[in-house]
């Protein structure tokens, strides 16, 4: 037979694990939220439209104004009802917004995207000991390995252990090509930006 002090701590025995269910339950597993995409547009700078881009522009409900335009080499684009407008040096979000701002004397509540359709004016540069060094359209998702196959492949004397790929900020990055090769660090094997360029001494 259990004593009355002993059938009451049995009770808050049994209380106090009851109550500890919802709180394990609630300190259970929780799903961790979803991690930013790498180059997410905050992170990375916008596309700067450049001469001889190909850009697509959608006014919405206005087929006559949806249309393909090439950027001229005094970076104007023709557009109707508009004329010429300075595309060069602007993002495709910037001068979406500056078309929406001067359609709006013509048409209500204009809704205008600007996309890139072929972004010809973005280069890389490969540079010294190289069979065919030079200036390349940046096509895609261009790595260091990808442009110095364009460029044709080392010379003789070519020292592929020293290779650096130069920024437009001027930052410098390393590039050994018999460690990417070999696929000790296939880290260094970067994706290039407009401008870089990638010296072989």
């Amino acid at each position: 037979m259990i004593r009355p002090v002993g059938r009451m701590l049995a009770f808050g025995l049994v209380a106090v694990l009851v109550g500890l269910v919802p709180a394990v339950r609630a300190a259970g597993p929780r799903s961790d939220p979803e991690p930013a995409r790498a180059g997410a547009a905050a992170s990375a700078p916008g596309y700067v439209i450049g001469v001889a881009d190909v850009l697509k522009i959608n006014v919405w409900k206005e087929p006559d104004l949806t249309l393909d335009v090439t950027v001229r080499p005094d970076g104007m684009i023709t557009v109707p009802l508009l004329g010429d407008v300075a595309a060069a040096g602007r993002t495709p979000a910037s001068l979406a917004g500056i078309l929406a701002a001067d359609l709006q004397r013509l048409i209500e509540s204009p809704r205008v995207t600007v996309s890139v359709s072929q972004a010809t004016s973005a280069r890389v540069y490969v540079i010294g000991q190289m069979a065919r060094p030079g200036e390349f359209p940046l096509l895609g998702r261009m790595t260091v390995l990808k442009a110095l196959a364009l460029a044709g492949g080392f010379k003789d004397f070519a020292k592929s252990d020293s290779i650096v790929i130069v920024r437009e900020d001027q930052s410098v990055i390393p590039f050994n090509y018999k460690r990417v090769t070999d696929g000790r660090d296939v880290s260094q094997n970067v994706l290039l930006a407009a401008g870089d360029t990638i010296v072989v001494p």
